[in-house]
């Protein structure tokens, strides 16, 4: 068990993973369960890019509206009939919160309906079988992967598979839906599905679609990682003009599309997370009239991809304005800018600049002063000890990198000049040795245990030297170690022995001696 909650951890961008430990500490306090399903566990298992989070709660999401908003949710549309909302979170992340249920169809072509049920019974009215999986995220079974269809052996052997015969009569929209899979992952149907697509084909189920559900696939293009060559797929089985009947692919920029994705993915590796579904939306859509762009929007449920899709031009045209201004009259201006700015309106105005200076500025900004920042910590700030660990240096080193981008930081004169208020006091010096009697005694017995005295007379000497008191204060160091000495004593003089013949008799006065000493004097 623990090892798909791993995987979800692992696959799912940090946006994702808060928006997951958010919907589940809601939905925990309301006390429901709660159940990741759908394509986000096919995209985990598959390695595919998760686009969406789809939640099933056992019970109705809708009620919990104003419980999501204050953990920092927005909701973006509601759909009542199926209890169903539409969440943006915080990085970007987009969920749907749907009741477990199920759809008794009694008519194609009329809405289903719906009924509460469990999460057992949610995933058999489900379309294929690699989206009929849910992964348990309650505290007693968090882990549990539930695969009544086994889905996962599918997506191994990468086929897209339909649940039950009918399910292309049920919902028409599953004709569209397994070709821009198919499409997407480049899996082929299954032998048996695609017998059954065929057939749906033939006998035009299509007819039957709902509108709401012609807007959803609308929606899901935007968020496709090749959109054109969806749009053209969809355009050779004949569902574009089911989505909307002036639609064709030689309507959208594929220039635009081409350099808006490329862009995208070098904004990605540098850690934005831009939203880049209202302007794929656009490009889509470049040359159908204003009219033709009107109805599709309409159709769309989700309003906060509709409201963005109207505004973008606008809200680029405004950013470009600034920065052809004074507020992005140096490369420092301009980088703060750029980065308090939408990161979906930087990806926009990066592909439809007109301005050569405005485009230069976007490219400085995504590639050339990256190259600037990653040179902190400077040389010098290291060796002036300004290190991470200092609670100022995220300051210092932002300050730092902007002047270095407006070329006052040029030689390291300069950069030392700058750093050395910053730099922290140096390290206090060691403590001078102690001094006194303490000292003394400690350093004697030091000695003492490394030269260990031979003989009785050196251990007493040892001893006496240890145990001996202190002289006074004003005898010199190198006059205490003299007293401390004991005198030397004074041996006779060695007499050289004599021969028998030559020896004096010892009887001779000693006043002869004295005599002869004065002789020599005078």
């Amino acid at each position: 068990m623990a090892d798909y909650i791993y995987t979800m951890e692992l696959r799912l961008t940090p946006d994702q993973l808060k928006a997951v430990n958010l919907i589940q500490n809601v939905v925990r306090a309301a006390g429901l369960n709660l159940y990741l399903t759908g394509g986000a566990i096919r995209d985990i298992i598959s390695g595919f890019a998760i686009r969406d989070l789809d939640f099933t709660i056992q019970g109705n999401p809708v009620k919990l509206q104003k419980d999501l908003e204050k953990a920092g949710a927005r909701i973006t549309a509601v759909e009542e009939d199926i209890r169903t909302l539409f969440v943006s979170l915080p990085g970007n992340a987009r969920a749907e919160l749907s009741m477990a249920r199920t759809e008794q169809r009694e008519k194609t072509g009329k809405p289903p309906i719906v009924a509460p049920a469990t999460i057992h019974e949610d995933l058999r009215r489900r379309d294929f079988t690699v989206n009929a999986m849910a992964l348990s995220l309650n505290e007693g079974s968090r882990g549990l992967l539930l695969d009544p269809f086994n889905g996962v052996a599918d997506i191994e052997a990468k086929l897209i598979r339909i649940l039950h015969n009918y399910a292309f009569l049920e919902d028409p929209s599953r004709l569209i839906r397994a070709i821009r899979f198919s499409t997407r992952f480049h899996w082929p149907l299954e032998e048996r599905t695609q017998a059954r697509y065929d057939a749906a084909k033939e006998g035009k189920y299509i007819e039957y679609i709902l509108r709401s559900s012609v807007g959803h696939e609308i929606a899901a293009l935007a968020h496709e990682d090749d959109p054109l060559q969806v749009v053209k797929t969809l355009e050779k089985e004949g569902w574009l003009e089911v989505l909307h009947p002036h639609w064709t692919s030689a309507k959208a920029d594929a220039n635009g599309l081409g350099a808006l994705m490329k862009t995208r993915q070098q904004m990605v590796d540098l850690g934005y997370a831009p939203d880049a579904g209202p302007a794929v939306m656009y490009f889509l859509t470049a040359r159908m009239s204003e009219k033709d762009i009107s109805d599709v929007q309409r159709m769309i449920p989700r309003k906060d991809l509709v409201e963005a899709w109207r505004d973008i031009e606008t809200h680029a045209k405004e950013l470009a304005k600034r920065l052809m201004g004074k507020e992005a009259a140096t490369p420092s201006r301009t980088w703060h800018l750029l980065s308090n700015a939408r990161p979906e309106m930087v990806l926009f105005l990066a592909v439809t600049a007109r301005q050569q200076s405005v485009e230069q500025k976007i490219k400085n900004y995504l590639t050339k002063w990256r190259q600037v920042q990653q040179k902190i910590p400077l040389p010098e700030m290291t060796e002036l000890l300004i290190t991470p660990q200092l609670p100022e240096y995220p300051k210092i080193a932002n300050d730092v990198f902007l002047l270095l981008l407006d070329g006052k930081l040029r030689s390291r004169n300069e950069i030392l000049k700058f750093l050395k208020p910053f730099a922290p006091p140096p390290p206090p010096p060691p403590p001078a040795p102690r001094r006194g009697r303490g000292a003394k005694a400690a350093a004697e017995a030091t000695a003492a245990q490394g030269a260990k005295p031979k003989g009785k007379k050196a251990a007493a000497a040892a001893a006496s030297a240890t145990t001996s008191p202190k002289p006074a204060a004003s005898v010199p160091a190198v006059q205490k170690a003299e007293l401390l000495k004991p005198e030397p004593k004074k041996s006779a003089p060695v007499q050289k022995p004599k021969s028998a013949s030559k020896a004096k008799p010892s009887h001779k006065p000693a006043r002869s001696v004295g005599k002869k000493k004065t002789k020599k004097r005078k």
